[in-house]
C-alpha cells in the first residue's frame, strides 16, 4: 500500500536535533510543518517553549527528547526532563533507555526506567516514545528493550537517536513490531531519506517516522543531510 502526501506526512516528526541548529532554522521547520501538515515538530527541549508557542492552535505536536542522545542519565534528572518539557508545551517526549544497563542483563531497571517515565508523561497528559538505539543492539537486546517498552507502560519503541553508528534498519524494524504486536507504536527514525525508504518502513510496521528530510520526500527530492 502506497500513502498520498497527505497521509505519509502525517506519519513523519519533522526533526532538527543538531547542535547548532538556530532559531531561524527551528522557526523553519515549524514553517514547513504548517505547510505539509507533519505529525510533529521534533526539537531539544531548549526549543520547546518557542515551538509550542508557534504551533499553538493547529494539530501539529511539539515533541522532544530526554536523555538525549546517550541515554545514561540518571533516571531522576529523565523525569525532571519530562516534567519540564511539558510544562514548557511539549505534547510528545522521546527518551532513550540506559542502553548499557540493557547491555548488561538488567531489564529490570531499564523497564522500571520507563514505567517512572511514562507516568510522568501520561499525568501530564503527554505521550512517550522509548529509543532503544537498535544499531547498538543484538536481535536478542532489541527484543529484550522492546518488551521492556511494552511492559513499562509508553506508547512508542523507537529504533534510533540518528546520532550512533547507523539508524533505522527494516529487519530491525519488523522485529519491533513482530515483538509488541499491533498496539503499540514503531517509530523508525534515521536514515530515512526517500519515499520509499518512508514507504518500506511503514510496511514494515512502523507508525511513525523520525526524519529530518520530510520535505525533500514529500517533493521527491534528493536530501543533503545524514539523519
Amino acid at each position: 500500500m502506497t500513502h498520498t502526501s497527505t497521509e505519509l506526512a502525517k506519519f513523519m516528526d519533522h526533526t532538527l536535533l543538531k547542535a547548532e541548529a538556530t532559531k531561524e532554522q527551528v522557526q523553519q521547520i515549524v514553517n514547513e510543518a504548517k505547510e505539509y501538515g507533519f505529525a510533529s515538530v521534533c526539537i531539544n527541549p531548549y526549543w520547546v517553549p518557542f515551538v509550542a508557542k508557534e504551533l499553538a492552535g493547529t494539530d501539529i505536536a511539539t515533541c522532544t527528547v530526554i536523555g538525549f542522545p546517550l541515554g545514561a542519565n540518571a533516571t531522576k534528572i529523565k523525569v525532571a526532563e519530562v516534567i519540564d518539557t511539558i510544562e514548557n508545551g511539549a505534547t510528545e517526549v522521546d527518551m532513550v533507555i540506559n542502553i548499557g544497563e540493557l547491555k548488561a542483563g538488567n531489564d529490570a531497571m531499564v523497564q522500571a526506567e520507563i514505567h517512572e517515565l511514562a507516568q510522568a508523561a501520561h499525568a501530564r497528559h503527554a505521550i512517550l516514545k522509548v529509543i532503544i538505539e537498535t544499531a547498538l543492539l543484538t536481535d536478542d537486546e532489541i527484543v529484550r528493550a522492546s518488551l521492556a517498552t511494552l511492559h513499562g507502560g509508553a506508547d512508542f519503541v523507537k529504533t534510533s537517536t540518528g546520532f550512533s553508528t547507523s539508524g533505522a534498519k527494516l529487519a530491525d524494524v519488523k522485529l519491533m513490531r513482530q515483538t509488541v504486536g499491533p498496539d503499540l507504536g514503531v517509530k523508525a527514525s534515521g536514515g530515512i531519506h526517500s519515499r520509499l525508504e518512508a514507504e518500506e518502513m511503514i510496511a514494515a510496521g512502523a507508525t511513525r517516522l523520525g526524519v529530518s528530510a520530510s520535505v525533500a520526500i514529500m517533493n521527491d527530492e534528493a536530501y543533503e543531510g545524514n539523519y
